[in-house]
């Protein structure tokens, strides 16, 4: 961009330049807005999306290349040298979901620190390393499992990017088209997931060690044109604030551990479906379709990245309660239907059914997409209620968002672990019983007490969408710039805190 005399962003309409430092950015300011606030935040949106999609896709990198690393039906080594087992293949793919549920806090906070395209050019770097590691590590059959370990989870920094990601283009935005921006920014890189899946099981085709590493030549490249474009049309806001107080209130509150728990079985479901689904397939004590892996495993991504903007839209609608409740309850017969289609293990059918199964997964991965959204969607309506049970004043309702602000990086954060533990219990299940219908047995557990959190919490007499005001408004005598921003067709809090975008 620009930075000469004549650009509006520095004028006094609104934006002052020193570099690539923005001094002064008023989102809210119609005249600065309209002039070149908008041209310039797009710019930001577009690069941040564009980082953000090859971070996820890293992130994930390992459920696609599992695929391959299977020992053969006489549990010899497979096409690519390697000879894991089913459980071992999960391991693969749940440690890197661990590790970036771990770094999505200090990544929220790290634009504030270092500013928004700085961070965006360092994390886009820093993702050449797991590629790198990846492609020497899948040259090396002999590697034990704890290196292999020790390699996937160095890919888990793809998962912090969507958090700092979230809460850079959280300043950029005024309220009114928050939702619009941050929508578009989670959707972008949701769909990394299914990117990956389905663009590495092309170029692993030919099945060797070498075309494993073929995806970190892919993505090595992306990531530096990634860096590259930060570098050259991103900007830094001074405005930006890390408010860590705020993050501290929230946690003292017990509906922000309550949120987390339900993000959990919305958010962690579905990142943890998305990279154990293509290694389910190849399971030889299921159903051994490989083949189905590397063609339509990625369909199970697309379609709950499709569905999260859906779950905010109806919560918006309906309540996001009530969504969520609808979403659990679609989970658990989703879970019923994948137990019945695994025949004689699953006690249900006489016989595995490949095609029960396949859409079982789809009704999961639909349902934990709009449970995304509509979760959500949730948070700031609670503290909103809050706000106004202290008194409903601009003050009461200010300490109100920065606290959903604080919640949200909160329940991301929580929320992210169920990447790491859907695998494993997938793994454990299957290491000790031979099949996975136990695994399921405990989520569709899970999928009915989150239910009944949800409507106990919420729905009952006196819950937060039963009360007489509808959930998440703001009251009339707060001044629209202090009312929280939209974020994904919700209500959401103010973008002035680093922690109130960072969720996927």
């Amino acid at each position: 961009m620009s930075t000469s005399d004549t650009d509006p962003a520095r004028s006094g309409r609104g934006g002052r330049r020193s570099g690539r430092w923005i001094d002064e950015w008023r989102p809210e300011d119609a005249e600065f807005w309209n002039g070149t606030g908008r041209r310039i935040a797009r710019r930001n949106l577009l690069w941040s999306v564009v980082a953000e999609h090859f971070g996820f896709s890293v992130w994930v990198m390992w459920s696609i290349l599992v695929i391959k690393m299977g020992a053969n039906s006489h549990g010899g080594p497979g096409p690519a040298g390697f000879s894991l087992t089913t459980d071992q293949q999960l391991w693969l793919v749940a440690v890197p979901s661990g590790v970036g549920a771990f770094l999505r806090l200090p990544y929220t906070f790290a634009v504030p620190a270092f500013g928004g395209r700085n961070w965006t050019i360092f994390s886009a770097l820093l993702l050449i390393v797991p590629c790198g590691l990846m492609m020497w590590a899948v040259q090396h059959p002999e590697l034990s499992m704890g290196w292999l370990l020790l390699i996937a989870a160095v890919a888990g920094v793809g998962g912090g990017n969507f958090a700092s990601s979230m809460t850079n283009i959280s300043f950029f935005y005024p309220e009114k088209e928050k939702g619009w921006a941050l929508g578009l920014n989670a959707a972008g890189g949701n769909l990394g997931v299914a990117v990956i899946q389905k663009l590495g099981a092309t170029v692993i085709a030919a099945g060797t060690g070498t075309a494993l590493a073929r995806i970190g030549l892919i993505y090595i490249p992306l990531a530096i044109i990634a860096a590259v474009g930060a570098l050259l049309f991103m900007d830094n806001l001074r405005d930006a604030r890390a408010d860590v107080a705020s993050t501290a209130s929230a946690a003292r509150r017990g509906q922000t551990w309550i949120m987390s728990f339900l993000y959990i079985g919305t958010f962690g479901s579905f990142i943890g479906y998305s990279t154990a689904f293509p290694a389910l397939l190849k399971n030889p004590a299921l159903f051994d379709r490989a083949d189905v892996a590397l063609s339509y495993g990625f369909l199970g991504a697309l379609v709950g990245s499709v569905a999260r903007p859906l779950g905010g839209r109806l919560g918006d609608r309906l309540g996001g309660a009530r969504v969520t409740v609808a979403a659990f309850a679609a989970m658990t017969l989703g879970g019923l239907g994948a137990v019945a289609s695994i025949g004689p293990k699953g006690k249900i059918l006489d016989h595995p059914n490949f095609g029960l199964f396949f859409a079982s997964f789809m009704l999961l991965f639909l349902a934990s997409g709009i449970g995304n959204g509509s979760t959500y969607r949730m948070i700031p309506a609670i503290f909103a209620r809050r706000g106004r049970e202290n008194g409903g004043d601009a003050g009461a309702m200010r300490r109100a968002r920065e606290e959903a602000a604080g919640a949200i990086g909160i329940c991301s954060a929580v929320g992210a672990f169920g990447g790491f533990l859907v695998p494993i219990i997938y793994a454990q299940s299957n290491k000790a019983y031979g099949t996975i219908a136990p695994a399921l047995w405990v989520y569709i557990g899970l999928f009915v007490v989150m239910a009944a959190v949800t409507w106990w919490s919420y729905l009952r007499r006196g819950g937060i969408e039963a009360a007489p005001a509808r959930a998440g408004d703001a009251p009339a005598a707060v001044p629209a710039q202090l009312r929280a921003p939209v974020v994904s067709g919700e209500q959401a809090p103010a973008g002035t805190t680093a922690s109130a975008a960072s969720t996927s």
